[in-house]
């Protein structure tokens, strides 16, 4: 077991825990272990000795024992135990928003309800709103989030896949008989959301590869078998499709499984104005009815090698993958002024990071070495400030003594810079959660969202709008608010926010996690147009989900942005001169 699994059991435990109305400091004792397994840096091996692993903070004699039975066996007693004294549905519960143990606790003991399913019916019959505590209101956002989870099946965030995708891609790729291999599809063009993979590999010997690739690890179940294409239910329950196909079909398949519908129809309304139809395995004439009249030649075929002789063969330049939406980016490659877009490379630094003050799970120094590692320049500090409760939030007094300490860790860096700043929250009234007094003390300063979701869209953005009018504020945190697959963007008017972002200078964030990706990929080419900055950032709240830069990146890709529209492309000697710069604007 990975120290993921092992940490998501024990969570599960401290649950079920709570389900049975245990006492507290037990449960806080395994979700206390949970996070202290999930920061562990050792290999999982080290969890089979149950001394070693006591003397990691947070977790006992009794726990480390039974993390030594899961390392060791893969599964544990007590777990097993304890999920039998509930119903196997019951835990899907806690995937509805606005339902936790409490309120699971009494809908199991009052109305035995253990599965989603049941507790549609009962909303339904109106039984849920008669409980104390609950009520209409409740009754009414529970079938809300029933139906939004519903439609959301066979959905998933492009996160939850791209571990699979690169490892089963990967695999692939070092094949004898693979001669070249793509992930296709939304994946390609980087959707934050996706339905399904589409895998496409060229090679010599489709049995082989199709053999190799129903038998993977990562597959769960074979759904379809065939000579050139198969489909498979992969770990993550999205579906992975297989095609296998020569080198020559390979530019013409990988063309038409990445682009989208209308992408596509104009790729091939643009072959058929110069005589050649265009599928996924071929560029060929336009087939000419013995009767018909005779009309002009049509034009040589070129030969094509790859995709961009492909675009090239219909008068455009090479179109990245992220851009074919069928969003103007013909006009633009017929034109010659499509963007060069950002590249992972060209970040510097990024912002808009937690440590152990708040919420996060790594001190100061951990996260400092982990963006170094990444060949990062600086690194910016925000924690929570003091209203955040669900984020732990830090008073002034703490989050300025993590400022001096900050400054002194500075000197003993070299080539590398930590910034101090806060994720300061927005009130209802946009003001701010600390005053100007302390603010002015920070490099930097986050402003977002946490409470008060349910404003009427006028009201959030003028919220939104007195925030970003202080002149301390640097930046604008995940500007919606959604969760993918999870949470709706609140309402606010993204036009007027970044009128006010461009008239303030203040910096509109691209959250790189792949559960929020927002601000949205649509909306960058205006905020371009009106001469806002993107600063990509991850909200890392831990070491490795630094990585997620690579998601932001995508999604600043797709909304056509160049490293001179992102501030954190920035070397360290200039960025210092852009923080400054609101404040003097």
């Amino acid at each position: 077991m990975t120290k993921e699994d092992i940490a998501g059991v024990l969570e599960k435990i401290a649950t079920l825990l709570e389900l049975k109305d245990e006492n507290p400091f037990k449960i806080r004792a395994y979700t206390n272990a949970a996070r202290a397994i999930e920061t562990f840096g050792a290999n999982v091996t080290n969890f089979q000795d149950e001394k070693a692993v006591a003397k990691i903070p947070g977790i006992g004699k009794s726990i480390a024992l039974k993390i030594r039975e899961l390392a060791e066996t893969g599964s544990l007693k007590y777990f097993q135990d304890l999920s039998e004294e509930f119903p196997p549905g019951i835990l899907e519960l806690f995937s509805l928003p606005g339902l936790g143990a409490k309120k699971i606790k009494a809908l199991h003991d009052k109305l035995g309800i253990s599965s989603i399913e049941q507790l549609q019916n009962a909303c339904e019959q109106g039984r849920v709103a008669e409980l104390p505590g609950f009520g209409e209101t409740t009754q009414q956002k529970i079938c809300e989030a029933i139906a939004r989870r519903a439609s959301h099946v066979g959905s998933f965030q492009f996160g939850q896949v791209a571990a699979e995708a690169e490892a089963l891609s990967s695999d692939l790729a070092a094949h004898e008989e693979a001669l070249q291999i793509e992930i296709a599809g939304s994946y390609r063009r980087r959707k934050e959301v996706v339905h399904d993979l589409d895998l496409l590999v060229a090679t010599k010997e489709p049995e082989v590869i199709t053999k190799f690739f129903v038998a993977h690890p990562l597959v769960e179940s074979v759904i379809a078998q065939g000579p050139t294409k198969s489909s498979v239910r992969l770990r993550s329950g999205v579906q992975c499709d297989l095609r296998v196909v020569t080198t020559a079909e390979y530019p013409f398949a990988l063309a038409y499984f990445t682009g989208n519908k209308e992408h596509n129809i104009e790729m091939r309304s643009r072959a058929l104005q110069r005589g050649w139809t265009l599928n996924e395995y071929r560029l060929a004439p336009v087939p000419v009815e013995p009767k018909a009249k005779k009309k002009k030649s049509p034009r040589k075929i070129p030969s094509i090698r790859d995709e961009a002789d492909l675009y090239r063969a219909v008068d455009l330049d090479f179109i990245p993958p992220e851009l074919r939406e069928n969003c103007g980016e013909f006009e633009a490659a017929e034109q010659h002024s499509l963007p060069k877009l950002i590249e992972r490379e060209n970040l510097r630094g990024t912002f808009h990071c937690h440590t152990v003050a708040s919420d996060g799970h790594n001190t100061l120094e951990e996260m400092a070495e982990a963006a170094r590692e990444l060949g990062l320049e600086y690194l910016g500090i925000a924690d929570h400030s003091r209203s955040s409760v669900q984020g732990h939030g830090i008073a002034a007094e703490k989050l300025l003594a993590q400022v001096a300490a900050i400054r002194k860790l500075n000197e003993a860096l070299d080539r590398f810079r930590l910034f101090a700043g806060v994720e300061c929250d927005i009130l209802r009234d946009g003001s701010l959660d600390f005053p100007d007094e302390v603010l002015s003390q920070l490099d930097y300063v986050v402003v977002s969202v946490h409470s008060v979701f349910n404003l009427s869209e006028s009201e959030m953005t003028e919220r939104v709008i007195r925030a970003l009018e202080n002149p301390f504020v640097t930046m604008l945190a995940h500007p919606t608010g959604r969760l993918l697959l999870k949470r709706d963007p609140y309402q606010i008017d993204i036009p007027a926010v970044l009128d006010a972002a461009a008239r303030t200078g203040t910096w509109i964030e691209l959250n790189a996690a792949p559960k929020r990706l927002d601000l949205d990929w649509r909306w960058w080419p205006l905020a371009k147009q009106k001469g806002v900055k993107c600063v990509i950032n991850p909200d890392a709240h831990r070491t490795e989900r630094l990585q997620d830069l690579w998601f932001g990146i995508g999604i600043a890709r797709k909304g056509w942005l160049t490293k001179d529209d992102v501030v954190n492309c920035l070397p360290l000697g200039k960025i210092e001169t852009a923080l400054r710069a609101k404040r003097q604007h």
